[in-house]
Formats: structure tokens, sequence, C-alpha cells
């Protein structure tokens, strides 16, 4: 279709996860728990970090802000599915589409981000302790944080504009449960091949920082950890990077599952499924995996739930 004969749309419709409204009512449930989950869990382990001051060191600012993150980026997409399993119409606005585009990609790249300052985190504690409390020190966390989000912001922003930018001429139906790249891409009446280079090579180095980062930074812990003697000290830390090499790992898998691919190999039904699993199901997981890992945090979990009930 020509693009001066183009009829634009002021809106668009998500058709979710299935094209039967009685299969979305019932995933309502099920989906409203996993996000009460996210959103008390993520805030308590925000809370918690806060107000004991054992947790005021490096590794745990980190958590609390990936913590915080999550909620955000779990909230961008979940309370609109949520609304729309439950309604036949299920609208989203044109310019509240691209916000969520926005928000979404902002999250998910300081998300990805975070990780990657965790792992550094790990390295100097673990293969330069004397060097930690300088090297790690609050402006320098500060800081990291604060180019995560800004990347995050600059990355997003220029998404988001590139989508935004083509032609929807022939639908407004996208196949899908929010706004994203990949599905609006498919939707469009215009020719993506930039979009989709602007995504593998903006995606990329996010991502490919992240990944290079972590595994150079458990290369070197790795190759501490077999120097040492101390069979105990090994257990300790290994039990202490578990935890973030597991979010690492599933989070970073499902992004280059997602991303990473040309248009011609996306098969919807595929990625909606791994859609719900890094938007919905990753920031349940996060303070799951960090809280029953850490004994720490369960200790002081326990210590905080038995003195709201002795002083209740």
């Amino acid at each position: 279709m020509a693009v001066e004969n183009c009829t634009g749309f002021t809106d668009f419709t998500l058709l979710g996860l299935s094209d039967r409204q009685d299969v979305q009512r019932g995933l309502f449930v099920p989906f409203l728990l996993i996000y009460s989950i996210t959103v008390i869990t993520s805030l308590e382990m925000v809370w918690l970090i806060n107000m004991d001051p054992r947790f005021h060191t490096p590794m745990y600012y980190f958590l609390s802000n990936l913590s915080f993150c999550d909620v955000c980026y779990s909230s961008t997409v979940s309370p609109k599915m949520l609304a729309d399993f439950l309604s036949e119409q299920k609208r989203i606005p044109y310019n509240l589409c691209a916000i969520q585009m926005f928000l979404f990609g902002d999250f998910a790249d300081v998300e990805c981000l975070l990780l990657a300052a965790m792992a550094y985190d790990r390295y100097v504690a673990i293969c330069n302790p004397l060097l930690y409390t300088v090297t790690m020190s609050r402006s320098i966390c500060t800081q990291l944080v604060a180019i995560a989000y800004l990347v995050g912001l600059v990355d997003s922003a220029i998404h988001t504009c590139c989508t935004f930018r083509l032609f929807f001429c022939n639908s407004n139906a996208i196949n899908h449960f929010f706004c994203d790249i990949p599905p609006l891409l498919g939707l469009s009446s215009s020719d993506t091949s930039i979009n989709e280079m602007v995504m593998f090579t903006f995606i990329g180095c996010v991502v490919g920082f992240s990944v290079i980062t972590t595994c150079l930074s458990y290369s070197y812990i790795i190759t501490t950890i077999l120097r040492m003697n101390s069979a105990e000290g090994r257990r300790k830390i290994f039990s202490t990077c578990a935890s973030h090499l597991t979010a690492v790992a599933i989070f970073h898998g499902t992004l280059l599952f997602m991303y990473f691919r040309p248009s011609s190999s996306y098969s919807m039904d595929t990625d909606k499924m791994a859609s719900v699993f890094y938007t919905v199901v990753i920031p349940m997981l996060n303070p799951l995996i960090y809280s029953l890992r850490n004994k720490d945090v369960k200790d002081a979990l326990k210590k905080a739930i038995g003195t709201k009930l002795c002083s209740g």
C-alpha cells in the first residue's frame, strides 16, 4: 500500500495470550497472584535492605535497585494485561503504546546493566578485597546505577522513536499482550530492515556488555576460588554467587532468544510464552532467588516478622 494512501490508526488492539475469552479470564487469577508476589517480595526486599544496617553494602545496594527495577519492569506490562483478561475490547491508545514500549525497554536495560554491576561487585569483593571499599564506594555505586538508568533511557528512546516512525496501514491488531518491538515490526507496512539492524545493534551492545562483564568477572572469581585452600571458603563464595548466576542465566537467556533472531523466524505463540517468562515470571523469581539462597536475608526476614508479630 502506498504511504500517501495510508490512513493512520489512533489506537491498537492487543490480541493477548489467547483468542478465547474464557481462557483469558481463567488466566486472571494466577497472573494476579504472580504480580502480587512480585510487588510484595520486591518492595519487602527494598524495605529490608534500607532498614537493616547490615545490608548497607554495595552488593545489597545493587540488589535494592534491582528489586525496585523488577517492580517497575513488571508494572509496565502486568496491570494492562490483567485488565485485558477481563475486557472484551483490548485497546491501547497509540501514544500509550509508545509510552509502554519506552518504559519497558528502559527498565529492561536497567535490569540488564544492574546484573553486570553486581557481577563486577562480586569480582572486586572476592579477587581484590583490600581495594573493595575504595573501588566500590557509595559514590561509585551511585554513579553506576545512574549510568544504567541513563543508558536505558537513551536506548529505549531510540527504539521507540524508530518503531513509531513506521506506518501501520494494514491492521492495528498487535498479536501480543503488550507493545513490544518484534510484534510491532511484524505489523508495520513499512520496510523494517533498518529497525531490525538498530534493534540488533543497540540491544546487542547492552546485552553483550552485560554478558561479557559477567563472564569476565566470574572467570576471575572461579580462578580465585580454585586457588583457595579452604573448602569452607570455596563453599561460602559459591553460595554467595550462585543466586546471581541463576538470575543472570535466566534473564539473558530469554532476552537472547527473543531479540536476536530475524523477523522471518518469529513465531508469535512461542514469543508470547517467552515474553510471559521475562516480563512476569522473572521479576517474581528474582527476589525469591536472592532471599531463599541468602542466609542473612532469611534471618533478617524472620527477625523482622518476629518483631512485628510480638509488637502486634
